[in-house]
């Protein structure tokens, strides 16, 4: 299964089935505006359009905690029964994204009733309309998680609501951070991913509001940690939101596309290949900044990669670049994430390395 770009996170009672699709039309309306803002070039830029008519939003998180608030318990009774609702149409409909999924609110102590309660409320209103079953790609997200307990419960309420839902952990305190390990062993089979949340992290830590931001050094140091702690697992890792929207005069969108294109390109680099977006208007960016990164090494990388197939995985060295079986697992990752994000075809691939994506995905190092 490939790993979505993206996440985005929109509170639950705003929810529609049909949000994927609004969200394209509000963020084709913005590229229009200020496609000349895009540092990409035209191909690029066709490519982004194109993305954003077909499958604008690949993941989606009905938000029932920091996009939604605290409300009355019948309120949220409420918006957690019309949520499944509109899921139950979408899955009818066809018009849910790809990735879907629900964010409760946390496990911790005081809140964990309510979480449980919306959970319920959820799933047995979905089920009573789709006779039990859930959209491919479900995911519930559990915020704020700090230990394994949490995470347990969690699991513990799933089964109980026989919801064969996939987990995701949100990285948002040093606390997460140190018992990351454990928290993703006690969510067991269900476990998929972990979210970092850098504005909740930076906070615990200390750092004033103005000073937040992705590249903050502490914020580095917890997605290098991520990445050291759950390499190899399978985990999908995602980094947060780029605290700075797109919305105003051109100038704010310009201003927030520039730090949004900073941020994307960071993560990539790190191997963070999934972020949050918090506004149609992120889409764009996201979309331009993705594709350009795939596109900026492909050539050096298609180079590299044939010339390690044609030599059957004996060590090769291209101009000044070193290549041997472990160097390679890079370009292999580089190719797979391309292929997944859309920013490369098939074709293109086959094009480019004479490699299908079946030979490709049977490469051993």
């Amino acid at each position: 299964m490939r790993q979505p770009i993206h996440t985005v996170y929109g509170g639950a009672h705003l929810f529609r089935h049909d949000v994927g699709a609004k969200f394209g039309r509000i963020a084709l309306n913005v590229l229009e505006q200020h496609r000349d803002l895009l540092p990409v070039p035209d191909e690029v830029a066709v490519r982004v359009q194109a993305k954003l008519r077909t499958r604008p939003v690949e993941d989606y998180r009905i938000d029932f905690e920091d996009g939604y608030g605290y409300r009355r318990d019948e309120e949220e009774d409420g918006h957690a029964a019309g949520a499944a609702l509109e899921v139950a149409l979408g899955m009818s409909a066809g018009t849910l994204p790809e990735f879907l999924g629900l964010r409760s609110k946390s496990f911790h102590a005081h809140g964990r009733a309510r979480a449980v309660r919306t959970l319920r409320v959820f799933f047995r209103a979905l089920f009573e309309r789709t006779g039990g079953a859930l959209p491919r790609n479900f995911t519930v997200t559990l915020p704020k998680v700090a230990a394994e307990e949490e995470v347990t419960a969690l699991i513990r309420a799933l089964e109980d609501l026989e919801a064969p839902a996939s987990v995701e952990l949100m990285v948002e305190t040093p606390e997460a951070l140190r018992n990351l390990r454990g928290m993703v062993a006690a969510a067991g089979s269900r476990i998929r991913g972990a979210h970092f949340g850098p504005y909740d992290f930076t906070s615990s830590c200390g750092v004033l509001g103005s000073a937040q931001d992705l590249g903050h050094p502490l914020c580095v140091h917890a997605r290098n940690q991520m990445l050291v702690e759950l390499a190899g697992t399978g985990m999908w890792l995602s980094d947060g939101p780029t605290r700075i929207l797109p919305v105003g005069s051109r100038e704010d969108v310009e201003r927030a596309w520039k730090a949004q294109w900073e941020d994307i390109h960071r993560a990539l680099s790190c191997g963070f290949y999934q972020g949050w977006d918090l506004h149609p208007a992120q889409l764009p960016l996201r979309y331009a900044a993705v594709f350009h990164f795939f596109e900026a090494h492909l050539e050096e990388a298609a180079m590299r990669m044939k010339n390690f197939v044609a030599q059957s995985a004996q060590a090769t060295r291209v101009g000044a670049e070193f290549d041997d079986a472990a160097t390679v697992r890079g370009l292999h990752t580089y190719f797979l994430r391309a292929l997944g994000s859309g920013a490369m075809t098939e074709e293109e691939l086959e094009a480019h390395c004479g490699l299908s994506r079946a030979g490709l995905e049977q490469l051993r190092f």
